[in-house]
Protein backbone atom coordinates (compact mmCIF):
# COMPACT_ATOMS: atom_id res chain seq x y z
CA UNK A 1 0.00 0.00 0.00
CA UNK A 2 1.36 3.19 -0.64
CA UNK A 3 0.37 6.78 0.83
CA UNK A 4 -0.49 9.80 -0.56
CA UNK A 5 -1.20 13.97 0.42
CA UNK A 6 -4.20 15.67 -1.52
CA UNK A 7 -4.82 19.14 -0.76
CA UNK A 8 -7.85 21.12 -0.82
CA UNK A 9 -8.91 24.98 -0.45
CA UNK A 10 -11.71 24.18 2.46
CA UNK A 11 -14.23 27.00 1.06
CA UNK A 12 -13.73 25.14 -2.55
CA UNK A 13 -14.05 21.34 -0.79
CA UNK A 14 -14.27 20.87 2.67
CA UNK A 15 -13.10 17.55 4.46
CA UNK A 16 -16.57 18.19 6.09
CA UNK A 17 -18.57 18.26 2.60
CA UNK A 18 -16.48 15.02 1.81
CA UNK A 19 -17.87 13.50 4.81
CA UNK A 20 -21.21 14.49 3.72
CA UNK A 21 -20.83 13.30 0.62
CA UNK A 22 -18.97 10.04 1.20
CA UNK A 23 -17.47 9.46 -2.29
CA UNK A 24 -15.45 11.91 -4.67
CA UNK A 25 -13.58 12.26 -7.80
CA UNK A 26 -10.31 13.97 -7.21
CA UNK A 27 -10.52 16.36 -10.35
CA UNK A 28 -8.99 19.79 -11.61
CA UNK A 29 -5.39 18.26 -11.26
CA UNK A 30 -4.13 20.41 -14.08
CA UNK A 31 0.11 19.98 -12.66
CA UNK A 32 1.55 16.75 -14.65
CA UNK A 33 3.75 16.00 -11.61
CA UNK A 34 0.51 15.86 -9.49
CA UNK A 35 -1.44 13.56 -12.50
CA UNK A 36 1.21 11.55 -12.54
CA UNK A 37 1.15 10.58 -8.72
CA UNK A 38 -3.29 10.18 -9.29
CA UNK A 39 -1.82 7.83 -12.42
CA UNK A 40 0.23 5.69 -9.57
CA UNK A 41 -2.68 5.54 -6.65
CA UNK A 42 -3.86 2.39 -6.40
CA UNK A 43 -7.36 0.81 -4.88
CA UNK A 44 -6.78 0.75 -0.92
CA UNK A 45 -4.28 3.05 -0.86
CA UNK A 46 -4.64 5.43 2.18
CA UNK A 47 -4.44 9.71 1.79
CA UNK A 48 -4.27 12.73 3.92
CA UNK A 49 -6.55 15.24 3.44
CA UNK A 50 -5.03 18.89 3.77
CA UNK A 51 -6.76 22.05 4.12
CA UNK A 52 -4.72 24.34 1.67
CA UNK A 53 -4.81 28.21 2.26
CA UNK A 54 -7.43 28.16 5.27
CA UNK A 55 -6.42 26.28 7.77
CA UNK A 56 -3.11 24.69 6.75
CA UNK A 57 -3.53 21.41 8.68
CA UNK A 58 -4.21 18.13 7.68
CA UNK A 59 -7.41 16.68 8.73
CA UNK A 60 -8.87 13.47 7.79
CA UNK A 61 -7.31 10.33 6.32
CA UNK A 62 -9.22 8.38 2.77
CA UNK A 63 -8.59 6.03 0.78
CA UNK A 64 -8.57 5.78 -2.51
CA UNK A 65 -11.96 3.15 -4.06
CA UNK A 66 -11.46 3.48 -7.85
CA UNK A 67 -8.03 4.05 -9.45
CA UNK A 68 -7.46 7.05 -12.54
CA UNK A 69 -9.87 7.61 -15.41
CA UNK A 70 -10.76 10.63 -17.88
CA UNK A 71 -11.18 13.32 -15.92
CA UNK A 72 -15.09 14.40 -16.32
CA UNK A 73 -14.57 18.06 -16.36
CA UNK A 74 -12.49 18.18 -19.40
CA UNK A 75 -12.15 16.79 -22.90
CA UNK A 76 -8.07 17.46 -22.81
CA UNK A 77 -7.09 13.53 -22.67
CA UNK A 78 -3.95 14.89 -20.67
CA UNK A 79 -5.81 14.58 -16.90
CA UNK A 80 -7.28 12.33 -14.94
CA UNK A 81 -9.08 11.63 -11.46
CA UNK A 82 -9.74 9.00 -8.70
CA UNK A 83 -12.00 8.27 -6.45
CA UNK A 84 -11.53 9.04 -3.08
CA UNK A 85 -13.85 8.10 0.43
CA UNK A 86 -13.50 9.01 3.74
CA UNK A 87 -11.78 6.14 6.11
CA UNK A 88 -11.79 8.80 9.43
CA UNK A 89 -10.86 12.29 10.77
CA UNK A 90 -8.08 12.85 12.77
CA UNK A 91 -8.50 13.18 16.89
CA UNK A 92 -7.19 16.84 16.11
CA UNK A 93 -5.62 18.48 13.09
CA UNK A 94 -2.26 18.83 12.15
CA UNK A 95 -1.01 22.19 11.52
CA UNK A 96 2.28 22.98 8.69
CA UNK A 97 3.32 24.77 11.58
CA UNK A 98 3.83 21.65 13.90
CA UNK A 99 5.11 19.60 10.46
CA UNK A 100 7.52 22.28 9.74
CA UNK A 101 8.97 21.71 13.63
CA UNK A 102 8.93 18.05 13.52
CA UNK A 103 12.20 17.03 12.56
CA UNK A 104 11.11 13.54 11.35
CA UNK A 105 9.09 15.47 8.82
CA UNK A 106 11.74 17.66 7.39
CA UNK A 107 12.20 15.83 4.25
CA UNK A 108 8.05 15.76 3.63
CA UNK A 109 6.95 16.46 0.02
CA UNK A 110 4.27 19.17 1.83
CA UNK A 111 7.51 21.39 3.04
CA UNK A 112 9.71 20.59 -0.01
CA UNK A 113 7.15 20.96 -2.53
CA UNK A 114 4.58 23.22 -1.13
CA UNK A 115 2.31 23.79 -3.93
CA UNK A 116 1.87 20.77 -5.14
CA UNK A 117 -1.54 19.49 -4.75
CA UNK A 118 -1.25 15.68 -5.40
CA UNK A 119 2.20 13.93 -3.28
CA UNK A 120 3.63 10.62 -2.45
CA UNK A 121 4.45 10.33 1.25
CA UNK A 122 6.63 7.62 3.18
CA UNK A 123 4.99 5.27 5.27
CA UNK A 124 6.96 6.74 8.43
CA UNK A 125 5.76 10.13 7.66
CA UNK A 126 2.28 9.66 7.77
CA UNK A 127 2.91 7.36 10.54
CA UNK A 128 4.62 10.48 12.32
CA UNK A 129 1.04 12.65 11.86
CA UNK A 130 -1.10 10.29 13.37
CA UNK A 131 1.40 10.37 16.45
CA UNK A 132 0.90 13.81 16.07
CA UNK A 133 -3.14 13.85 15.38
CA UNK A 134 -3.19 11.53 18.83
CA UNK A 135 -4.24 8.28 16.84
Amino acid sequence: MNHWLVKSEPFKYSWEKFNQEGRTFWDGVRNYQARNNLKLMKEGDLVMWYHSNEGKEIVGIAKVVKEFYQDPTTEDPNWVVVDLAPVESLKKPVTLEQIKADERLKDIGLVRQGRLSVMGMKREEFDRILELAGA
